[in-house]
């Protein structure tokens, strides 16, 4: 099975679609694909962000690969604790280390509590998945990513040095993330 046989589902993380991001360049450019929709109230509950995640699934027939970024990554291992229907696959790109107090533009510990992201899952994912992770990235560290990795059964994919990934730190495009969901797709 390749790319084109799955629908790839994109779950972006806390501040949602932003257009410079590799996710949003990759989306407009794989035909099919689907973006989880951003929320207009209780944008930091967890509840509500795999609820939304739920939602996108169940209206897509057929097999699913999902690209996760940053709070989407952990937004999907919380959806696979009861996962309501199979997927391919998940590409977990960098995500962020909530359980350690984020930058002062980030949530703060106690909204994340509040919001019920805590603690971070570290049962088996029920399905194959690649977390990619930086060496550099402000929002995780690359050897407690590491560790997410094994716990959940995940590839780890060394991405290098490139922050968090996102625009700010000079990612549009990402250019690893097209084979990586092949990967996934052909799994």
């Amino acid at each position: 099975m390749s790319l084109s046989d799955v629908t790839v589902l994109f779950v972006p993380g806390l501040r949602d679609h932003v257009a410079d991001h590799w996710q949003t360049i990759l989306a407009a450019e794989i035909p099919g694909s689907v973006t989880v929709e951003p929320l207009t109230e209780s944008r930091l509950s967890r509840k509500a962000r795999v609820a939304a995640l739920d939602e996108a699934l169940s209206r897509i027939e057929g097999d699913v690969v999902i690209a996760a970024h940053s709070a989407g990554a952990l937004m999907t291992v919380h959806w696979a604790q009861a996962p309501t229907r199979k997927i391919r696959g998940a590409l977990l790109a960098t995500p962020a280390d909530l359980e350690n107090p984020l930058p002062p533009a980030y949530p703060s510990m106690d909204d994340l509590v509040e919001g019920g992201w805590l603690p971070i899952p570290r049962n088996p994912l029920p399905f194959p998945a690649i977390l990619a992770a930086s060496r550099n990235d402000p929002l995780a560290q690359f050897e407690k990513l590491a560790g997410l990795a094994r716990m959940w059964g995940a590839e780890l994919h060394d991405a290098g040095e490139v922050g968090h990934l996102n625009s700010v730190t000079g990612f549009g495009r990402w250019d690893e993330a097209l084979p990586l969901l092949e990967r996934l797709a052909a799994r």
